[in-house]
This record gives C-alpha cells, sequence and structure tokens, in this order.
C-alpha cells in the first residue's frame, strides 16, 4: 500500500548518474514535491543501504546538489575506489516557498515535517535498498545546514549523525539571504529556531554532530560561536575550518567530508550521541 495518496517515481532504464526523481502529494506541503535520489549501480537484490538526506540552500531546489556540486560523481567515484561504502543519497526540494523556507513551519505548511517523514518514506517506499534502516544521515549547506542542524537534533531518534557545511546557525541570519520577512518563518518556541539553543535543550541525545565553514564565508563568525558554544556546553562535535567563501566550489569539495564522517559513524556501530 502507498504511504501518499500520490507518487510518481522516475523509470530506471532512462536514468543518467545513477539519478531517480521521485514527486509525491505532500500532507505537509498541502501539495507536491520533489525528490531527487543518488542510488549507486551494481547493488545485488536484496541488500539494504544508508540513506544520506542532503538539503540545499536559498534560492534552490531538489537538482542543486547534483547538478551544482556533482554530489552524486563525487559519491560513485568513492564507492569505487573503496573509500565509502555505497549509499543512497536524497536530495529534496525545501518546498520551494520564498527564495528558501528555511525548513521550518509556515503556518498550515510544515517543511520541517516535509523532510523527516515525507522524504524519508518516499524513498523508503520507491527504492527497495532504503526499506530496511540500517543508518540514516541528513546533512546540508547554508540554509540547508540550517535545517539538518535543527531537524537532525529535535528527531534524534530518527537520525544516526549530523554534517553540514557553511551553515546558518540561527533564524536571524536568513535575512542575510532573503526578501521575505522574518516574520515569515516566526516559531511560537524562539529557543528551537536556533541551533545552539535546540542541541542545549536536547543535550545528552544530540547524534554524532559535525559541521565546516570556510574561512571567507559571511556566516564563519557564527559558525565559530556555534562550535565554542557546544564547547562550553560540553556537547561533542567535530568542527573544522577551510580555505574558501559561500559558494559551490567550496560544497563541492568538502561534502565528502560529511559522506566519509556518515561512512566512520556506521563502521562505529551506529549512533554515537555528542552530549
Amino acid at each position: 500500500m502507498k504511504p501518499f495518496r500520490t507518487i510518481e517515481v522516475s523509470d530506471p532504464r532512462f536514468e543518467s548518474g545513477g539519478l531517480r526523481f521521485i514527486t509525491v502529494k505532500s500532507v505537509w506541503l498541502k501539495g507536491r514535491g520533489d525528490i531527487c535520489v543518488y542510488v549507486p549501480g551494481g547493488i545485488p537484490e536484496g541488500q539494504s543501504l544508508p540513506v544520506v538526506v542532503l538539503l540545499h540552500g536559498v534560492y534552490g531546489s531538489a537538482w542543486s546538489w547534483s547538478q551544482q556540486g556533482g554530489v552524486h560523481l563525487r559519491a560513485a567515484g568513492m564507492i569505487r575506489e573503496g573509500v565509502l561504502p555505497p549509499m543512497i543519497i536524497a536530495m529534496p526540494s525545501d518546498g520551494l516557498w520564498g527564495d528558501g523556507s528555511g525548513y521550518l513551519p509556515h503556518g498550515e505548511v510544515d517543511f520541517e515535517k516535509w523532510i523527516v517523514e515525507d522524504v524519508v518514506n518516499a524513498v523508503r517506499w520507491a527504492i527497495p535498498a532504503a526499506r530496511q534502516d540500517v543508518g540514516l544521515f541528513i546533512g546540508g549547506l547554508s540554509m540547508g545546514g540550517y535545517g539538518a542542524l535543527l531537524a537532525g537534533v529535535k528527531y534524534h531518534d530518527l537520525f544516526d549523525a549530523i554534517s553540514v557545511h557553511s551553515a546558518i546557525t540561527s533564524l536571524d541570519q536568513m535575512k542575510l539571504f532573503v526578501e521575505e520577512g522574518l516574520g515569515s518563518y516566526q516559531q511560537a518556541d524562539a529557543g528551537k529556531q536556533d541551533v545552539l539553543a535546540t542541541c542545549l535543550l536536547y543535550k545528552g541525545k544530540v547524534p554524532s554532530l559535525r559541521f565546516d565553514c570556510g574561512r571567507e564565508d559571511l556566516l564563519i563568525d557564527y559558525n565559530r560561536v556555534l562550535h565554542r558554544g557546544l564547547e562550553a556546553a560540553g556537547i561533542d562535535h567535530e568542527y573544522r575550518e577551510y580555505e574558501g567563501g559561500h559558494e559551490w566550489a567550496y560544497w563541492e569539495e568538502h561534502v565528502a567530508e560529511s559522506l566519509l564522517f556518515f561512512a566512520r559513524v556506521l563502521r562505529e556501530g551506529g549512533k554515537l550521541r555528542a552530549g
């Protein structure tokens, strides 16, 4: 039985680069949403694979990680080289609200629940190798990093690890990128729209966590504040800084570190609490 009223899946005969596409009618979006999925080739029937959910930034959509960052090509190369176990990478749209939904609830629509419920369930229904939970990870860049951090911590029972790049760390930073007013994003519980406050709220339940940022990035100071706050709270995490700005050249290079981090969590036995 389908978990959705309607769900359309591209025909594998016409795939290119292992990319598959899903369009699903979501109760949380009050409409349809798109998911681009990288499915590694050559997987024996019946084998179960871990799933990585990668969230895009402002202005983008389900195609961004593959068509601007080439993440599917990077993952395929790493799998061929034997440095990365086969993984499914699900790359959903954020819901296509304004310049970016922030992956937050907005009145009658809930872009966070779209990710953590509908995207996960659609991928598990449509991709046989994803149906058994052998590891579920979440990551993203910029606004997608923000959504991944908040959702990954709030839904700590669902995700095994979080890894993000150049992340927004609090709602007020959305104004650096979007023309919509922050009132559209405002949550009833303001503490749940700030990454550090959310980590403190769920201290002891935070999944394995890493994040990085470029030293020339306009968000670098915010990422440093998050790092220091997590250190002060005794919440284990990995933080790295590299050369680079808020740009696809940076994310294309460093997304490999997220994939390797998720692989390490898998090797070490799944969910490792970060505080």
